[in-house]
């Protein structure tokens, strides 16, 4: 009897976790294409559950666009060498994304080189040396 409350308890754990991890669904970007931003840090957000960088970047006519950039979480983030203060507002960087499939400015960081030439990866990278 012992055995079968244990074994209820464990399903149910597990039950109760899938829709923790389905939320993290990456189906939005086109993870098949990159573009290279170089642009104006305008704001780097160090939040949970996901970091984010918001960047000024010209059009072909020269007007500029905000994009909104995700990236992974401040514990993922610090494990590869970033801290709150890596990007702050007026850096000029270039910034390598992959890009929302609607075509909206916005995407998942892949890699940022920062204004001193240090690179930074995104999610599940590590730093490199600039």
């Amino acid at each position: 009897m012992r055995i079968l409350a244990c074994a209820t308890l464990v399903a149910m754990s597990l039950a109760a976790a899938a829709p923790v991890s389905a939320h993290h669904s990456f189906a939005m970007f086109d993870t098949k294409k990159t573009v290279t931003l170089n642009g104006t840090i305008k704001e780097f957000q160090w939040t949970n559950p996901h970091s984010w960088v918001q960047i000024n970047v010209p059009d072909a006519q020269g007007k500029l666009v905000e994009w909104s950039i995700e990236m992974g979480s401040p514990n993922m983030l610090s494990r590869n060498g970033w801290r709150p203060t890596t990007l702050k507002p007026g850096d000029k960087v270039e910034l390598i994304t992959n890009p929302m499939k609607d075509g909206s400015p916005g995407g998942a960081m892949v890699k940022i080189t920062v204004p001193d030439g240090r690179v930074f990866m995104g999610p599940g990278g590590s730093p490199a040396a600039g």
